[in-house]
């Protein structure tokens, strides 16, 4: 993992000091970008599930966890560190996306991030069309969710999109391609909330000795292709979303979760 993060400190240094005011902005407009049939140009669009949440998890918000800044801040890193061309507004902004399961834009993403996923229920039509996305070509990156509690409620609901017989939950084990898609990974580190970070004066498992390793694991196609990632125990979009606002936070986490991200992105596009 060190190596993929030296590579990615280089090319971000240049760049943190001037960036962080405006990489603030999102914090003052918490009105979702739904989109619209001006959405989609042909670049990138960062995509987020939005959804139903039937319980709260502590230092959670439901679907808009880590929304907007998360979204914003790794597009123009995405950006910045590989050739995709990411889709703007005529402000330049990102034009970064929230989409339901019922919105036919959700067949125009494909990828989609589902934070604090262990608070998720689904409707019977919700369940149809995200299986049909996943089967399509899709791919849903379920991230910042703790404990086995959030993670028994969310595999619960993802049984009933992709029954466990044909579509079983596995490991995966850091030979996996998505490891190695453009940096090389030995693993995807513990992130914690910057709140939870500062309050316990650098601790990182955010339930204690029940979160205290990551489980990442993933739901494959009958050809192997992985329609779902699962970062269980660690909140990788919050290494993105507060990048701007404490520098110890920055060199020990955002990174190693621009790595992640970006691997996931490139898999996401070659497979």
């Amino acid at each position: 993992m060190r190596i993929a993060s030296a590579f990615v400190v280089a090319l971000l240094l240049s760049g943190v000091a001037g960036a962080q005011d405006y990489f603030q902005w999102g914090r003052r407009f918490r009105t979702p970008r739904l989109p619209t049939a001006e959405s989609f140009d042909g670049s990138f669009n960062f995509c987020r599930l939005m959804y139903t949440s039937i319980v709260r998890e502590a230092n959670g918000q439901g679907w808009w966890t880590d929304y907007p800044d998360a979204d914003s801040n790794f597009s123009i890193r995405l950006a910045e560190l590989t050739k995709t061309r990411v889709s703007q507004l005529p402000s330049g902004e990102p034009n970064h996306l929230v989409v339901r399961p019922s919105d036919d834009a959700l067949f125009q993403c494909p990828f989609l991030l589902m934070s604090d996923a262990g608070t998720a229920a689904f409707s019977d039509e919700e369940v149809l069309r995200l299986r049909a996305y996943l089967l399509k070509g899709g791919f849903l990156w379920a991230d910042d969710f703790w404990g086995t509690r959030a993670l028994e409620r969310f595999t619960g609901e993802m049984a009933r999109v992709l029954p466990p017989p044909r579509y079983p939950v596995t490991q995966l084990d850091s030979d996996h391609p998505l490891f190695r898609t453009m940096f090389v990974l030995n693993e995807v580190p513990q992130i914690p909330s910057i709140q939870y970070w500062r309050r316990t004066g650098g601790d990182t498992s955010e339930r204690g000795y029940e979160s205290a390793k990551v489980n990442v694991s993933g739901i494959a196609d009958e050809h192997g292709r992985l329609m779902v990632l699962m970062t269980h125990n660690t909140d990788v979009s919050d290494a993105w979303e507060r990048e701007g606002e404490d520098p110890r936070f920055f060199y020990l986490f955002s990174p190693d979760g621009y790595a992640v991200g970006m691997n996931v992105l490139m898999y996401t596009f070659t497979h």
